[in-house]
């Protein structure tokens, strides 16, 4: 019997360390997925940051360099200046990319960094007990909220695919979800997309994936799943917000 699906070589054979029902192991293997199909696991360097997301080194089976918090877009933009013919992305949480690492995102994009981030986000801070993150919606109740979030008391929700739209060295961003299979397979297409865009040259790209975060949300998996693709994409709608053909 000819075998189709296997475990991508760019994974180790390892459990994962995240909660049931989390979205992150399912973003790490389409990420594996993609590097194995475009054959490019020798030459792919990760970035990953504090957070759920620190961890990248232990499940994937090819170079990954740890930041200090929120500056992934900084590393990779060094690698891949000093190694150019490297695939470099970055893998961070809304906590790392959104709030103390908004300046390093925005500034790589604004040149133009041919490096690839995929962004997670989950609406809160995943590992340290769900607090409040910038990607909160409004009424969201977490441990720094425990009333939900108030625009008063702690603005509005962040809407980085939306922020980054208006940059000039910004060549595509897609916001996905891992909440069933249609949308994983849309999320699959858009990190692949992602990838062959700094394999072109264009430029910077990133790919926002709304991801369930059960525990943090004090919901079962299934109704996280469900709170994505009925609540959560109503403050962050699914689809291109960005994207170039050539350079």
């Amino acid at each position: 019997m000819k075998k189709i699906y296997s475990k991508p070589e760019s994974l180790y054979s390892r459990s994962h360390s995240y909660c049931p029902g989390c979205g992150h192991g399912i973003i790490y293997r389409l990420i594996a997925e993609v590097i194995d199909g475009l054959n490019i696991r020798e030459k792919t360097i990760g970035i990953a940051p504090v957070g759920c997301a620190v961890f990248g080194y232990y499940y994937w089976n090819f170079d990954v360099s740890e930041s200090a918090h929120g500056r992934p877009p900084a590393v990779a933009t060094g690698i891949k200046r000093c190694l150019p013919d490297r695939v470099v992305f970055t893998y961070q949480g809304d906590g790392d990319l959104a709030a103390i690492g908004t300046a390093e995102v925005i500034h790589a994009a604004n040149r133009g960094e041919n490096i690839t981030t995929i962004f997670v986000n989950n609406a809160n801070y995943g590992m340290t007990g769900g607090q409040m993150a910038p990607t909160t919606i409004l009424g969201q109740k977490t441990t720094t909220t425990p009333f939900g979030r108030d625009e008063k008391r702690e603005g509005y929700p962040l809407k980085v695919c939306e922020l980054l739209s208006s940059i000039s060295g910004v060549c595509y961003l897609e916001r996905v979800a891992v909440s069933n299979p249609k949308n994983i397979l849309k999320a699959k297409k858009a990190i692949k997309k992602a990838f062959e865009n700094q394999m072109k040259g264009l430029g910077f790209s990133l790919v926002e994936v709304l991801s369930q975060c059960p525990t943090d949300w004090q919901m079962t998996p299934m109704e996280s799943i469900k709170w994505v693709d009925e609540v959560l994409v109503k403050t962050f709608p699914l689809g291109v917000y960005k994207e170039c053909l050539k350079k």
